[in-house]
């Protein structure tokens, strides 16, 4: 069975691809390659997938990889439509930002670097949507496939090794507090917000006072508390948190946000997995999700209405 856009559909998506695009010959751009679902994959889709691939992966991919990368990300999303999961553009370019931060580059330079190798940014976060509509909706739908059971874990650790399970560390209790600056203010605003959070951090003894100044306090707020272990701070973090008294804030951090701290709440002694067993249980995991994700795209590109045109 076919699906055909109605005319006046076809020529909205020919108009979209001329005005957000202004690369490719006109007819290079409307040439639809394939529809699914009613959704039209163009050669120049595929053009751009193919940049953004050899980019990432240094290797080129074949035309007929390209064209599936893009089925499955076009049923992944309609998928998503159908159970809720749509992520809008502020998700999307927050999950830009990140990656962008991940690279230690802003994300102007991000885009300046793709756009060098050909690539519109909307490419990538084309892909990114999709991968965050099925990463929510594999780890939704089948939480309790997916979970790994001690008992397994233990085992194949000392299958593997014979280590111990567990071995001593430290549990952290503390709540984020930030002491916000809109973006783009100027050096001297942030300055003056820094000196505002050491004034801060003399007064304030325990996190009981910390909430109480700051539930208060003019465009700052104080976050639920979160708890870490040893095993989940990367090692500079944790000396900080090791070097503050308990009660007291961290130093103040420029970010994004604007002036970031942390009051610590609790610090005590605790027995966490040893790094093998945290290993053993994320590959245990990875493989599960790997089997359970392809066996459920292969179900949705079944129930998919694929044309091929051109051919």
């Amino acid at each position: 069975m076919t699906t055909r856009l109605p005319v006046f559909r076809l020529l909205l998506a020919f108009g979209a691809g001329l005005v957000l695009t202004g690369l490719p010959s006109p007819s290079r751009a409307q040439n639809i390659v394939v529809m699914v679902n009613g959704d039209p994959i163009t050669d120049f889709d595929i053009e751009q997938r193919t940049k953004l691939d050899q980019l990432t992966t240094q290797k080129t991919p074949s035309r007929q990889d390209v064209i599936n990368e893009l089925i499955d990300d076009k049923v992944k999303l309609k998928e998503g439509k159908k159970y809720g999961v749509d992520p809008g553009v502020s998700d999307i370019n927050q999950s830009y930002e990140g990656m962008a931060q991940r690279m230690r580059v802003s994300p102007d330079q991000l885009t300046k670097s793709l756009e060098a190798k050909g690539v519109r940014p909307e490419t990538l976060k084309g892909r990114m949507k999709a991968e965050m509509v099925w990463t929510s909706l594999v780890r939704g739908r089948y939480k309790e496939k997916l979970m790994v059971g001690e008992r397994d874990v233990a085992q194949a650790v000392q299958a593997q090794t014979g280590d111990k399970l567990q071995i001593e560390g430290t549990e952290y209790k503390m709540q984020p507090i930030v002491l916000i600056a809109p973006r783009g203010s100027s050096q001297a605003f942030l300055e003056t917000r820094q000196k505002e959070a050491e004034s801060y951090r003399a007064r304030v003894g325990s996190c009981e006072e910390a909430n109480s100044l700051f539930r208060s306090t003019p465009n700052a707020t104080i976050r639920e508390s979160v708890t870490k272990t040893t095993a989940d701070l990367p090692e500079a973090l944790r000396k900080v948190l090791d070097d503050t008294p308990i009660g007291h804030l961290t130093a103040p951090e420029v970010t994004k946000q604007g002036i970031e701290m942390v009051v610590l709440c609790s610090r005590k002694p605790t027995m966490i997995d040893t790094p093998k067993k945290r290993e053993i249980r994320e590959k245990m995991y990875s493989e599960k999700y790997e089997k359970t994700q392809k066996a459920y795209l292969e179900e949705i590109r079944k129930a998919a209405m694929i044309e091929y045109r051109n051919r």
